[in-house]
This record gives structure tokens, C-alpha cells and sequence, in this order.
């Protein structure tokens, strides 16, 4: 993707929806962090499903260490790594309780630093709750970028460095929305649907695909 199609093809998507948001439910930071924290290899839909019920209960880190990880599973079982899930996240709500006065920090290395919070989701609490132009590459956004040639890579970082690099400063607060929400209903992984795509346009993708042989 040629510099001058990343205004249109951001400007596209910014028309089509200004304020994108997370498909995830949550009323407060704590719960994002618990709800992006739950979603790795799990839908967002199936995510919801589960947090309905356990934020109803548990929806600060000192009322889920009260719950206890046994309690805690009861709630998550029907999604994926539940466990492992369920152990990291007790294991936060400790941390967040012992050295942060129950509240989720404020900068990447601290969150980083809670068991189960990797770069993505940081990037996604940095970026949602606290307002910070951070680009989270989840499979779609690693998908769509590589795909349409917004940003090549390899890995999750070296798409993330590509972001940071190329997207216009007007569009960087909602870049990462926008890329998954176009990934996960347009740009499909097994075939994009570039007939219905607003930004076939600008993608290289699409415009190699109508070269004629």
C-alpha cells in the first residue's frame, strides 16, 4: 500500500464508523483488563458470555480474589485455556491488590508484568481505558495489515512497528479498532470479501487480484 492510499483507506473506514470500540463488555478498567485477559484464543461473543454473569459477582480485583480461582472457573469453563486463564487472572487480582492499591496501572511495563498480560493486551487497555495510541495486533489486525500491505510483517511487533510508523496521526487513537473490526467482518481469513470491501481501493491485495492474466 502506496503512502498516499493509507489517508483514503483510513478515512474510508473513520466515514463508515467514527467511533469504533471493543466488541467487549465492560463498565469499569478492571473488567476490560479481566474480559481482554479471558479473550485470547476465545471469541469476544463467548467472552461476553461469561463475564455477563462474573462481573455481576466479581467485577473489582479484591471481590475476585474473593471469589478464589475454584470460583472462578465455574464462571470461565466455557472458553478456552480456562484454567490456565483463571490462574493468571487470581494471580493478577493479587498483584493489583498488594502493590497497586486495586487499581490497573497506567504504563505498559507494569501491566506487562501481570501474569497473562502480554503486549496485545496491554496495548488494549493503554489504548481503550486510558486513551494512549497504541496499535494491538491481534490476528485480524496482523491479517488485514499484512494483506491490504498497510503494514508487512512477520510477527505482531514487527506489524505493530509498521503501524506506528505509517498510520496518519488523525487516525492512530482508533487505527487498531478499525483493522480488527474490517478483519473480522470483511477481510476475511479463509476468502476476503473484497466485492463488498469499501477499501478494495486501496489494498494490494485487491488491486492484484483485478490485474487480469
Amino acid at each position: 500500500m502506496k503512502r498516499r492510499d493509507i489517508e483514503s483507506f483510513f478515512a474510508t473506514l473513520q466515514a463508515a464508523n467514527p467511533h469504533p470500540e471493543t466488541e467487549l463488555n465492560y463498565s469499569n478498567v478492571f473488567e476490560l483488563l479481566a474480559a481482554v485477559l479471558l479473550s485470547a484464543q476465545a471469541t469476544d461473543s463467548g467472552v461476553n458470555k461469561v463475564t455477563r454473569q462474573l462481573f455481576a459477582v466479581a467485577n473489582t480485583p479484591q471481590k475476585m480474589l474473593a471469589l478464589g480461582e475454584a470460583g472462578l472457573i465455574e464462571h470461565i469453563k466455557t472458553i478456552g485455556l480456562f484454567r490456565n486463564k483463571a490462574r493468571h487472572l487470581i494471580e493478577t487480582c493479587r498483584i493489583l491488590v498488594e502493590r497497586n492499591g486495586g487499581q490497573v496501572p497506567r504504563t505498559r511495563e507494569a501491566l506487562q508484568a501481570l501474569p497473562g498480560v502480554g503486549r496485545k493486551t496491554a496495548n488494549v487497555v493503554l489504548n481503550v481505558a486510558f486513551g494512549e495510541n497504541t496499535f494491538a495486533v491481534d490476528t485480524h489486525v496482523f491479517r488485514v495489515a499484512n494483506r491490504t500491505g498497510l503494514a508487512p510483517g512477520r510477527t505482531p511487533l514487527e506489524v505493530e512497528t509498521g503501524l506506528q510508523r505509517r498510520v496518519p496521526q488523525p487516525y492512530r487513537s482508533h487505527a487498531h479498532h478499525w483493522l480488527i473490526l474490517h478483519g473480522r467482518y470483511v477481510c476475511l481469513a479463509r476468502r476476503p470479501l473484497c466485492e463488498r470491501c469499501s477499501v478494495a481501493a486501496s489494498c494490494d491485495h485487491a488491486s492484484a487480484a483485478a490485474v487480469p492474466n
